[in-house]
């Protein structure tokens, strides 16, 4: 099993630690082998060293679909104006979508990725809040098979295209036919799952503890039979926030702001009271690694200065081994 933390390769986020190679010497001790590497296209670190990567995680936009279809009017809604758009999606054609995504795909390629991840789903900010869906399970499903296979048209199975769970509209990993729905119209010969632990607990809002989350998620892997063999990949970390979005959504905030980024600034707090990205502490959540014996397993938890990166990777790590001790 490959195990790796989730790190954007970006110099804001390695300077911390002095660079690479004060970020590997801290991954060896924890007994991690490199980082699931995401970049971010307005601050790009070209010194990331190849031999670092495990996995890649592509870009992602949440709210994409209805600029994927190039919808007007709902985009006009959304956003005000073609300016606006512009800004957030880097362009005004579709055309634009897929061009960043292949700019991506051959960073990946040229670094040598093992695996590559992809968001499939769909969620505008207010959606967030109201949790009333513009777009159906298929819609979304529909558009990100028809965007990955043109995507990865030609392109030589050199890696594990990865699809990874959500919780909002698209793959939920909660209904087999839609799963099989998803794998069986790629047609990208290596397509396999990353299961993401957290976001499978937040489909449901009845989860009221880590033990109860390990239930469901055991369960959803069962429900899905043979198609377990398809999970290559684990984003590992718990979110138990049932309570925070049968409390906080339904309905916009009052004091919600009118411009985009300032409508994102202020909802982002609140996404991440929902996937929280904390460290399992249950040992018991071994059950699900013995459970799928993924080859790939990102340690998948929240950064910043009150739940430091690499301290809850340990955290978690010492779980796993109470867990296997059992």
């Amino acid at each position: 099993m490959i195990q790796s933390i989730n790190f954007p390769i970006a110099p804001y986020c390695i300077a911390p630690y002095g660079g690479w190679d004060g970020l590997k010497s801290r991954l060896d001790a924890l007994g991690i082998d490199g980082v699931e590497a995401i970049y971010d296209p307005d601050s790009i670190d070209d010194s990331f060293p190849a031999s670092m990567m495990t996995g890649y995680h592509m870009l992602f936009y949440p709210d994409w679909l209805d600029f994927y279809r190039h919808d007007e009017k709902k985009l006009l809604e959304k956003f005000g104006d073609w300016e606006m758009i512009g800004k957030i999606y880097r362009g005004t054609e579709p055309e634009s979508l897929l061009s960043q995504f292949r700019v991506d795909l051959d960073r990946g390629r040229r670094l040598g990725t093992n695996y590559m991840v992809f968001h499939v789903s769909d969620v505008s900010l207010e959606e967030s809040y109201t949790y009333r869906w513009l777009h159906s399970d298929y819609e979304v499903l529909d558009g990100a098979i028809e965007f990955i296979n043109e995507l990865l048209r030609g392109v030589e199975p050199s890696f594990d295209f990865l699809v990874e769970n959500q919780w909002w509209p698209g793959f939920t990993f909660t209904e087999p036919e839609k799963t099989e729905y998803l794998l069986s119209h790629i047609e990208y010969p290596r397509t396999g799952i990353m299961l993401d632990t957290g976001h499978l607990m937040n489909t449901n809002r009845d989860i009221r503890s880590q033990a109860d989350g390990i239930k469901y998620i055991s369960e959803m892997i069962d429900l899905h039979g043979s198609m377990k063999d398809r999970i290559k990949g684990m984003h590992f970390h718990q979110s138990v926030s049932g309570r925070y979005v049968k409390k906080n959504t339904g309905k916009m905030p009052e004091n919600y702001p009118k411009g985009y980024f300032e409508a994102f600034a202020f909802s982002y707090p609140h996404i991440q009271q929902i996937d929280r990205h904390r460290p399992w502490t249950d040992p018991r959540c071994t059950l699900l690694l013995d459970k799928v014996e993924p080859l790939y397993l990102t340690h998948e938890l929240s950064q910043g200065p009150n739940r430091p990166q690499l301290a809850s990777t340990k955290r978690q790590l010492g779980t796993i081994r109470k867990g296997k001790g059992r």
